[in-house]
């Protein structure tokens, strides 16, 4: 019986493969041929001054939009062919490890709560590595004026010992990269001046530690985290880092933080696999382990961004090392619980990724032969994910901007837009809901990380806008003091821009009713600015998280 039932999956299974590369084959060709179609649509159509403007932005957003969709789904071909295996590691094939190189399992905090702290430093005592030395790298600013963190310090001090950790403590500077890259400069025997080490292990380290291995403070690995990435490491002595995946366990009653985890799915299944196989994953700064001759070899982590650990990808590979991503949930931790936590978040995020692409410009140009053509193409696609904040503030504008003021006027005809846009956009959702729910996910569940990111546009916009202007700003950490609803005045863009796309609704509704020259046109932009509405109108709901 068995036997029949495997000719049968076998088929089922080729079938999929087959429906999954056509699909992927048609919704490549609507992206050329929409692009095409409006960039010879704007070239030829004789507009006024202020619609070519216009017209302009849109295809440019447009275009925006439909190069990241193309890169996302080069990275599912990149996942699904199967030709060449030589780039992905998966826990299917973990070589085996016949040695256990010494292992520094580290963690840098700055005045965390300490009961976050001390489940996280519990679940690295428990980590059953043999050759394993926990360092807990205490970054807490205890020399700010008019603060007495007297208390705290001794209970981090009596945390450590009792679990049995290291404790290293450095005269503060360059936040998080500061810390690590002190640490790092101490295995090496150049310690910074006035460090304090208390070393409360059991078995004391030679400081020979081969490979570091970081976590964020919040984050709680299983207890097999540590074999099969060292096994991958030795496997590989290129390698400067492997990267597992963030997998929030505060999801349950909390749709912040359940959508946020979400939203990092899609980044942590195809585009992850799809730039390790190009050998062009970047560190995500947690749940990572470091070759230390790499980290050492590049200067350690780079200072000058608050996202170091994305900028210090790039000189790994600058200088010819790998990278690789492991997809397996290893480690569980904490998402933002609130919109302003996650407002924060993805700020930081945002404005460190933006400056840094002006780095991989310049870098390009300096020495474009310096990586590979599939390197400098992910690097580009994504140093510039957070430009996304611009291109939905334009998509939603202009359906509103038709509806009351009759620009763009070649609005008023969108037979083209049907005849190309449609099918894109109708073979590109069904290429991603296919892909992702090979995954196990639903439509649901993806809505929830999707709709959060749009709402959180004018964040995005302020933070490319001040990235790509060289605003550095500051490291902070995302807060992690339960879940608080923000004032009605801080979320000023997106209800203003929901009253706008409403009225814009119901104004053309009126012209509906007294015009009949363009009913299709008016139609389909009032679609639109009702489901723009809608999108803009969970901020209410995202502002009070907490669910029973």
């Amino acid at each position: 019986m068995a036997s029949e039932q495997r000719p049968v999956k076998k088929k089922r299974g080729a079938m999929t493969s087959l429906l999954f590369s056509l699909l992927l084959g048609a919704t490549m060709l609507c992206i050329f041929l929409y692009l095409m179609v409006r960039t010879t649509l704007f070239i030829t159509a004789d507009y006024s001054w202020m619609e070519k403007g216009l017209a302009a932005v849109l295809l440019l957003a447009e275009a925006f939009t439909m190069v990241h969709a193309f890169g996302y789904f080069l990275n599912l071909l990149h996942v699904t062919r199967k030709p060449d295996q030589a780039r992905r590691i998966s826990m299917d094939d973990v070589p085996e490890l016949k040695d256990y190189p010494p292992v520094a399992i580290i963690v840098s905090s700055f005045h965390e709560p300490l009961d976050v702290i001390e489940d996280t430093l519990t679940c690295f005592y428990n980590l059953t590595y043999p050759n394993k030395h926990i360092y807990f790298l205490d970054d807490t600013r205890y020399d700010r004026p008019g603060q007495d963190l007297s208390e705290y310090r001794a209970r981090v001090d009596d945390l450590c010992e009792r679990i049995g950790v290291n404790l290293f403590r450095r005269p503060w500077r360059g936040a998080k990269a500061g810390m690590i890259n002190d640490f790092l400069h101490y295995l090496h025997g150049q310690p910074p001046a006035e460090f304090a080490m208390n070393d409360f292990e059991d078995v004391h380290s030679r400081l020979d530690e081969k490979y570091i291995i970081i976590f964020d403070a919040d984050m709680n690995p299983l207890p097999n985290f540590v074999e099969p990435l060292v096994a991958f490491m030795e496997d590989n002595p290129r390698l400067a880092f492997i990267q597992t995946p963030q997998y929030y366990s505060n999801f349950e009653h909390n749709r912040v933080a359940r959508a946020a985890g979400l939203q990092q799915a899609v980044f942590y299944e195809y585009i992850c696999e799809g730039k390790s196989m190009q050998d062009a994953m970047f560190c995500c700064g947690t749940n990572v382990i470091f070759n230390r001759k790499a980290l050492w070899d590049v200067g350690g982590f780079e200072e000058s961004s608050v996202t170091e650990d994305f900028a210090t990808s790039l000189k790994f590979h600058e200088k010819g090392w790998s990278s690789a991503y492991l997809n397996k949930v290893c480690a569980f931790g904490m998402g933002p619980e609130d919109l302003g936590g996650y407002f924060k978040q993805q700020f930081r995020w945002a404005l460190g990724t933006v400056g840094l692409f002006r780095t991989i410009v310049g870098a390009f140009f300096r020495n474009p032969g310096g990586m590979s053509a599939a390197k400098w193409w992910e690097y580009f696609l994504s140093g510039t994910h957070y430009f996304v904040g611009w291109v939905l503030f334009i998509m939603m504008a202009c359906p509103m901007l038709f509806l009351f003021f009759n620009i763009p006027s070649y609005f008023a005809r969108p037979e083209i837009y049907f005849l190309f846009f449609v099918p894109y956009i109708i073979l590109t959702l069904s290429l991603f809901l296919f892909s992702m729910g090979q995954r196990r996910y639903s439509f649901a569940e993806l809505a929830q990380g999707i709709i959060l990111q749009a709402i959180c546009f004018p964040v995005y916009m302020k933070a490319s806008l001040l990235g790509i202007l060289g605003f550095r700003g500051s490291f902070g950490i995302t807060p992690k003091a339960g879940a608080n609803s923000l004032p009605m005045r801080g979320l000023w863009p997106q209800i203003l821009l929901a009253v706008c796309c409403f009225g814009a609704v119901w104004w053309g509704g009126l012209r509906l009713w007294y015009e009949s020259e363009t009913p299709l046109a008016l139609l389909t932009n009032a679609a639109w600015c009702f489901y723009h509405f809608l999108i803009l109108s969970t901020i209410f709901w995202f502002n009070f998280p907490e669910e029973k």
